[in-house]
């Protein structure tokens, strides 16, 4: 009994400080987007996303201490690569945890799609491995509960939906 125990709590650490592996789909977009070629929506490893233009946002936030520096893909840059419609995206974390954030958010210097925290992977335990990141310090108005609720962590799933 004790060895399973041990095993069992083994596999749980595993999971979460796991980061993701090479080819692991870690991204998928879909909704009102262009059509992907070959598939039903649009897939992204760490090395496709790490291979587009890289931004970097060093803020504090609300979840860490001190300043963190937060690298990855702006969300302007992410939606426009995908054909995005204008309207709202439903972002939705490994554990089915969903928010809205209107597609008026992608902007120059506004939130990134984070893969790296102060140089490294993100692990499922450290908020991973993508989190959308807002550059808090940089604009007052990004410090608010509205947008706050907006940096959603552990994200694995993007759902454009069009203005009507």
């Amino acid at each position: 009994m004790k060895r399973l125990a041990q095993f069992v709590a083994l596999f749980f650490l595993l999971c979460v400080t796991k980061v993701a592996s090479a080819g692991e789909v870690i991204l998928t977009i879909s909704g009102d987007v262009a059509p992907p070629t070959q598939t039903q929506a649009w897939t992204f490893d760490l090395d496709a996303l790490s291979a587009m233009p890289a931004t970097t946002v060093t803020t504090t936030t609300v979840w860490t201490e001190g300043e963190q520096s937060f690298v990855g893909v702006s969300l302007s840059a992410l939606l426009n690569h995908v054909g995005a419609a204008q309207g709202t995206i439903q972002a939705v974390a490994l554990n089915d945890y969903a928010v809205k954030i209107p597609t008026t958010d992608a902007v120059e210097n506004g939130p990134i799609v984070a893969y790296s925290l102060n140089g490294a992977e993100m692990s499922v335990r450290d908020r991973g491995p993508l989190w959308i990141i807002y550059p808090f310090d940089e604009n007052e108005t990004y410090q608010s509960e509205e947008y706050y609720s907006r940096s959603i962590w552990q994200l694995d799933r993007i759902e454009v939906v069009a203005q009507e």
